[in-house]
Formats: structure tokens, sequence, C-alpha cells
């Protein structure tokens, strides 16, 4: 009998293990959930934004409510780093904006600013930062107060023409930066490519 009770206990302290796991996973997911849902509380007080679609995507693209004022900046920091890097001219510009948008130096949005002007944002960020304008764009968020898409479009311009393009020459644009111009008006717009 002993050795009977022994796996007998041995098979009850594995199921007991097995539903401890369970239930700290659980307990896991729920405070991940938990955690999401508030974080997407704050982003949607801080843009006035109250489509859980674009919080969700704002927030899986990075954006907090600290750093959600960069959103803007995206196209102009993707026309910077159109041609592989961003170079001082442009990077003054950058940073020229982001202080007539309200980026305050040492702040977590500066910060992350400084360091997408050093190191260039994946190419999600890239990719979903337009449409996520055009949506703030259309629900009169903070965020974008004070700009229009034809703004942000002539931002990008003055980037694309301030380093100059073919053989440095200024106010020469590459070719690469008038096709990407051309798509960022688009998307900015809402127009189809």
């Amino acid at each position: 009998m002993g050795t009977h009770d022994g796996l007998h206990d041995r098979g009850r302290a594995l199921e007991e293990e097995y539903f401890r796991r369970k239930d700290q996973e659980l307990i896991a997911k729920l405070r991940a959930r938990a955690a999401s849902e508030e974080a997407q509380r704050a982003l949607g007080a801080s843009t006035g934004v109250v489509d859980p679609e674009v919080l969700h995507e704002l927030l899986a693209l990075g954006f907090t409510p600290e750093t959600v004022a960069l959103l803007p900046l995206m196209p102009v920091l993707q026309v910077a780093w159109a041609e592989g890097g961003v170079t001082p001219v442009e990077r003054m510009l950058i940073e020229k904006l982001a202080t007539t948008r309200g980026i305050v130096p040492g702040s977590p949005a500066d910060a992350q600013l400084m360091d997408w002007l050093a190191n260039k944002p994946a190419g999600d960020v890239f990719a979903g930062a337009s449409r996520l304008i055009r949506a703030l764009l259309a629900s009169g968020s903070d965020v974008v107060a004070n700009l229009t898409a034809d703004d942000l479009v002539d931002y990008c311009e003055k980037v694309a023409s301030a380093s100059g393009g073919i053989f440095g020459l200024i106010g020469r644009i590459s070719p690469e930066e008038k096709v990407l111009l051309g798509s960022i008006a688009d998307d900015l717009r809402g127009r189809k490519a």
C-alpha cells in the first residue's frame, strides 16, 4: 500500500501544481488586460479619442499619454530618415517643430524623440502613423490642435529640402523623398495612392 499511496500523493501534487500554474497564468492575463484597459483609458483621456481601435493601435505602436504628442511628427521623421539618416539641419527643424508642438526638453516625449532622431523608428510605427494622425485630425484631438494635413505635408517638404537631395544641393528633393512625400500627403489627406 505504501507505493500506491506514494504514487497517489505524487499524482495529486502534480495535479495541484498544474492547477496552481493555470491559476497564475489566468491571474497574469487578467492583470495584463486590466493594465491594457487602464492604459487605453489614460491615452483616451490625454488625446480626447474614444475609438478603442485607434487607442489600441496607438498603444501597440508604443505611444503613451506622455509621448502621443510625437505622433504628428512621425511623417516628418519618416522624411528625415528617407535617405538613411537624419542630417543636422533636419534634426534642427524637427526639434523646432517639437518645441512649437509643446514637447518640453527632458520630458518623456523629448527623450523618445531624441531616440528616434538617433535610431530609426520601426517601419510599423511609420506605417500606422498617417492613418492615426488622420483619425486624430478628424476627431479634433488636442494632439493635433492647430494642425492640418496640409501643414504636416508642408513641414515634411521643408525637411526634405533642408539637406538637399541630389549631390547635397540645398532645396533639391531626392526622387525617393518625392515618392515618400506623395505617399504621406495621400495618407494624411485620406486619398488612395
